[in-house]
């Protein structure tokens, strides 16, 4: 469950670069969106790969 708060506080981090974005139409804050979208992808892919080991494991 470790993994999931990183997760949802990734999300929570990002939503005032968010609406700064796409409300205000600040491009630094875009630029921290898809860097921040891009962390976010690569930790979804290192829990989708432990996940799987796990579940591997066990078998």
């Amino acid at each position: 469950m470790e993994r999931f708060e990183e997760v949802k506080n990734l999300i929570m981090s990002l939503e005032g670069d968010f609406d700064k974005f796409y409300d205000k139409n600040n491009q630094a804050a875009g630029t921290r969106v898809r860097k921040g979208m891009q962390e976010l992808k690569t930790l979804a892919q290192d829990i989708r790969t432990e996940v799987q080991n796990m579940k591997n494991a066990e078998s």
